[in-house]
């Protein structure tokens, strides 16, 4: 669907290098899997996307006749409403699918459940507890498999997020982010775009909860081959320094509710307060995925004009369009 939507997008305002990248029949599980131009075609898809249908208010029934299967394993707000109103928006027909209703190599294997949707559906985007779950799908797939968030990624946010400060800096090549929290999934989605994008990193976690060894690795790997700052420390100060933007996400997610109490203790200093943002640079700005508890950041930030958050979570709707 993307090849299609970028012959009906084609402007020629897009970079050369972008424009002759080719993401038709793609899955996406990781942005690990996309190089520069190919995430920069992504922002500039969704934002042109953006522009066209909520401010031009044109029609553009890109997937008229096509079908969407969303599983979700794990609830969701923002991911349930952006896929199915930004699918519809594109004329396409997405089909919600609880645990209830599909129980991935439970009651049906993986195996047979990507093969049964191939034949039912064009495409298929699934919120999973599991990454192995995403990777058994692709495989056996015949149709794009859209990563809604596993427990190692969340491409979609990150997309959503770097749009965001797209339309708010107005370039993001120089920006300097620093997240403050746990080494989650987001995070990880953050190392794997980062530096395609020019963007520096900087990232404060607990001691024990640092983002998984072999993404470190390929983060440094991308830092160096674009030559951008990757800053790993347990100092939310340190890594708050000289930044444009703070970010952070939940401390306690979803399977890990057994674990809150220890981690509340363990988190205790990385809350985002204006005094953090007193060490970055002064156009700092704030980004949280949602939902947002307040431990993590303080009312003073997160409702002020600093934070970006709901224009954040809007722009889940505009990436996603592009993902499918």
């Amino acid at each position: 669907f993307l090849g299609e939507a970028m012959n009906l997008l084609n402007s020629p305002h897009i970079s050369g290098a972008a424009s002759a990248v080719n993401l038709k029949g793609r899955s996406c599980l990781t942005l690990k899997d996309f190089s520069s131009d190919e995430i920069k075609k992504l922002l500039w898809m969704s934002g042109d996307l953006k522009h066209r249908i909520k401010h031009e208010k044109e029609y553009l029934p890109l997937l008229r006749g096509k079908s969407l299967a969303m599983i979700f394993e794990k609830r969701s707000t923002r991911t349930r409403m952006s896929t199915e109103t930004g699918f519809a928006l594109l004329g396409g027909h997405p089909c919600f699918l609880t645990s209830q209703d599909i129980h991935l190599g439970v009651n049906e294997s993986s195996t047979d459940t990507a093969r049964v949707l191939s034949g039912l559906c064009d495409i298929v985007l699934a919120r999973v507890y599991n990454h192995s779950t995403l990777e058994e799908l692709h495989k056996e797939a015949s149709i794009p498999i859209i990563n809604g968030l596993s427990d190692l990624f969340h491409p979609i946010q990150i997309l959503a997020d770097f749009l965001t400060l797209q339309e708010h800096y107005g370039s993001l090549s120089g920006l300097t982010v620093s997240w403050i929290g746990d080494g989650n999934n987001v995070l990880h989605s953050f190392m794997m775009t980062a530096a395609k994008l020019g963007v520096h990193l900087k990232i404060a976690t607990p001691k024990g909860y640092e983002p998984e060894k072999s993404i470190v690795q390929e983060a440094q790997r991308l830092s160096k081959q674009h030559g951008t700052q990757l800053v790993l420390t347990s100092d939310p100060m340190e890594a708050a320094h000289g930044t444009n933007v703070l970010v952070t996400d939940t401390w306690v997610s979803m399977g890990q509710e057994e674990e809150k109490k220890k981690r509340l203790k363990d988190f205790q200093g990385y809350q985002i307060t204006m005094q953090t943002g007193s060490v970055a640079k002064p156009d700092w700005t704030f980004l949280h995925c949602l939902p947002r508890k307040m431990e993590e950041v303080d009312d003073q930030v997160f409702y002020s004009s600093r934070s970006l958050v709901f224009p954040e979570a809007e722009n889940r709707k505009w990436t996603i369009m592009v993902s499918e």
